[in-house]
């Protein structure tokens, strides 16, 4: 829950999108409150921010990016769909490399067995590099979450695939320094517990039909 002025920036994206897809032109500044919550307690940095694709930045890789080319220890990722470019490929596996510990939870279960088979062909090369890769047994996991280093986190609609990323309208929150930084980690960890390891060794098929799948 996003409460004071922060909340009204959700407003504000809403609003917005509205006046975009109705044609009208609507005050946003009426809808302000005139008043928040004076007796609001400092929760550190809580930033919501959204994503479009009518514009020329990649907010949402940006952000995403930035978390990690700045991690000093770690790095966790939950996200329901792993469709990778290369810039975000390559973050991940050079924060791997340089000794940050960078883990990645995925469904088991998957919605879409072709998703999840593109996915897949990223495991090994991700694998290799020293990326920690999850996958959560119970069901199908939505959830879009990034920590790092008990400073920051996002926590909003944008999975980390090529799609949400540059085609479709997203938005998040960015916490700096916030006691919710708690409560994510250890959810976190929680669902770590309902997950199995994915391993060199599991990502590696004799079946030549999947390896000409994954490659496709």
């Amino acid at each position: 829950m996003v409460k004071g002025e922060a909340a009204f920036c959700f407003s504000r994206m809403f609003l917005t999108l509205w006046n975009h897809i109705s044609g009208q032109n609507e005050d946003i500044t009426n809808f302000e409150p005139e008043v928040f919550d004076e007796n609001e307690t400092y929760c550190g940095y809580v930033m919501p921010y959204c994503d479009m694709p009518h514009d020329k930045f990649q907010t949402g890789e940006t952000v995403y990016l930035d978390i990690i080319n700045k991690a000093k220890k770690y790095v966790y990722i939950t996200t329901p769909y792993l469709v990778l470019d290369h810039e975000m490929v390559v973050a991940l596996t050079n924060a791997a490399y340089s000794g940050i510990d960078i883990k990645i939870i995925c469904p088991r279960v998957a919605d879409h067995w072709y998703v999840r088979a593109v996915g897949y062909s990223y495991y090994k090369e991700l694998l290799d590099a020293g990326v920690r890769l999850y996958e959560y047994e119970p069901g199908f996991i939505h959830g879009k979450t990034f920590l790092s280093d008990d400073e920051v986190s996002v926590v909003g609609s944008i999975n980390l695939d090529y799609r949400s990323l540059y085609l479709h309208f997203e938005c998040a929150c960015w916490f700096l320094d916030s006691p919710v930084l708690n409560s994510i980690k250890s959810d976190f960890e929680q669902t770590l517990e309902k997950c199995t390891v994915i391993t060199p060794q599991s990502c590696t098929s004799p079946n030549i039909f999947k390896k000409i799948l994954n490659a496709l």
